[in-house]
């Protein structure tokens, strides 16, 4: 009887929270109306009358993420745990273990342990995968198990973990981790500052200027401010950092909308710390939001160089509203433009294909504009780079061993062989490429490539329809085939893969902070800014200054 008062409450109350939502849309009124009353029709007869016992909430939330999904990926609902996540990447700040975690089948692989933070100091490194938290075996634990690890200060938790197949344990002790959005900053010479900014949570800008500050104290008189691999986050920040540079009053980015109120122009509020020191932006394929912000303003203002490869492409603002019982949806509610009127929004969720995939605007398709100083530049896909180098562009096969994770397993195997390696630098060689190939294949480690995969799901289809086996010779002579033409693009691309082992490699010795320092005397996107600075009359050029 309880459950089905329950039942009945919850509906009611979803019923009122979308009566609510429909009203304010006068216009689609009816049609609205009319879509919820099927909904709860069918929400309350599948949960009264189906032969096993529902869980609303669960129906419920599934109902609300597939909705959402269908319209962008950025449109998303948080219950109550996912909002305590979401909080976490705006602050910085969280209780917890301090490690990039993710899950795969029955066990949570620690990918990166932050250095100095409570999975570091307890031993834990990249690689090992915890099959136990307390008394609860992940293999029984469906939920999001990562939130078995957060918790008061000082709480200590038992965990048991398999290190290259061999039973370990430890005990973590949970401490406040802090985030920063300027992971590393300092020196590559004389006269150049060199800033990492990997995130725009709420502490970027002031990281950003206070790094500023004391690399220009120091001497510096040219800055490399390197946003790759940056997602994005919050907008004002992205702001504030632009401020850092250009003078008060000046337009940053424009928000536009069917909703009026979130039409907005975002301009610079504060007096800047250097109008005139030369800068090089740095961005990549996975430079997103925020980043693109910054990028594209500084360029369109013709107040920074933009060094290396196309960014990502995302073009929309995204604002969390509060629901009830604790809950929030973050939706997509405008598109973001820069100074010289574009937006580099590089897919179009409106318009999907077959597949049901956004499309890309086509390359012939861009629309020009012009920067402060006439330079043409052009929207619908990501910030073009003023100097693009091909050599920093991410290969399909190397997307595929990093999404598969070969280059992170064969380096977990590589740390255990090398133990002593410290703080060398190896030099990878053709041997240690062959030895690679090697490990994927004794591994079985699939590509994965959108070839592959559609090769597997064919068979899939065959076994289904029940002829799989009069095309099983076909499909391996298919299989043998690709993969030997995935091998010898690993041969193609070795000069891009033994870079990537190597960021790996560094990572697991020195942690991300002696990877940036490697990259200080090493990187290509950041040479070439030196050589940039180094000839004015170039960089003058290409501003048009």
């Amino acid at each position: 009887m309880f459950s089905k008062i329950k039942k009945r409450y919850i509906i009611t109350a979803i019923l009122s929270g979308f009566f609510f939502v429909g009203v304010s849309f006068k216009e689609d009124f009816f049609e609205i109306a009319k879509q919820i009353e099927i909904f709860t029709n069918i929400f309350k007869t599948v949960n009264q009358n189906y032969v096993d016992e529902t869980s609303p909430s669960d129906l419920m939330d599934k109902a609300i993420k597939s909705m959402l999904a269908d319209i962008d990926p950025y449109t998303n609902y948080f219950n109550e745990q996912d909002v305590i996540k979401y909080k976490i990447n705006n602050t910085g700040e969280y209780t917890g273990i301090g490690a990039m975690i993710t899950r795969k089948d029955d066990k949570l692989i620690i990918k990166e342990p932050y250095k100095g933070f409570p999975a570091d100091k307890a031993g834990l490194k990249a690689g090992d995968e915890i099959t136990q938290i307390g008394d609860v075996l992940l293999s029984d634990f469906k939920d999001d198990a990562s939130q078995l690890m957060k918790g008061a200060k000082n709480t200590k938790i038992d965990i048991k973990y398999l290190r290259q197949g061999k039973p370990m344990s430890t005990q973590l002790t949970l401490d406040e981790v802090e985030i920063k959005a300027v992971p590393f900053f300092g020196k590559i010479d004389e006269k150049t500052g060199y800033i990492v900014l990997s995130q725009f949570n709420k502490k970027a800008s002031s990281e950003t200027r206070e790094a500023l500050e004391k690399l220009k104290n120091d001497g510096a008189t040219q800055i490399i401010l390197d946003l790759r691999g940056n997602p994005g986050g919050l907008l004002n920040e992205a702001v504030n950092i632009c401020n850092l540079f250009v003078p008060k009053g000046e337009i940053i980015v424009t928000t536009k909308s069917k909703n009026e109120k979130y039409n907005n122009t975002y301009k610079t509020t504060r007096e800047p710390i250097d109008t005139q020191i030369p800068i090089a932006v740095i961005v990549d394929g996975k430079s997103a939001s925020a980043s693109e912000i910054v990028a594209g303003a500084l360029q369109d203002l013709d107040r920074a160089v933009v060094v290396g490869s196309r960014s990502f492409g995302k073009g929309l603002v995204q604002r969390p509203f509060d629901l009830t019982y604790g809950t929030q949806v973050k939706v997509t509610i405008s598109r973001y433009y820069t100074p010289s009127g574009r937006c580099i929004q590089a897919l179009n969720y409106g318009k999907k294909d077959k597949n049901g995939k956004a499309t890309k605007t086509d390359e012939k398709n861009y629309t020009a504009f012009k920067t402060k100083n006439g330079r043409t530049v052009y929207d619908g896909g990501g910030i073009l780079p003023d100097v693009e180098l091909e050599e920093t562009k991410l290969s399909s096969i190397a997307e595929a061993l990093q999404k598969n994770d070969a280059i992170f397993n064969y380096v977990t195997n590589y740390y255990y062989k090398n133990p002593t390696l410290g703080d060398k630098i190896p030099t990878l060689t053709d041997a240690d490429i062959a030895d690679f190939k090697a490990f994927i294949k004794k591994e079985k480690i699939s590509f994965d490539t959108e070839t592959e995969l559609a090769l597997k799901n064919t068979l899939e289809k065959a076994k289904k329809e029940k002829i799989d086996a009069t095309i099983a010779a076909e499909y391996q002579q298919l299989l043998t085939a690709l993969q030997k033409s995935e091998e010898t693009l690993i041969d193609k691309n070795s000069k891009e893969i033994k870079n990537l082992l190597l960021d790996e490699i560094i990572k697991r010795y020195q942690y991300k902070e002696g990877l940036y320092q490697y990259y200080t005397k090493n990187n290509s996107e950041i040479k070439k800014a030196i050589t940039l600075f180094n000839n004015i009359a170039e960089y003058n050029k290409i501003l048009k200054i």
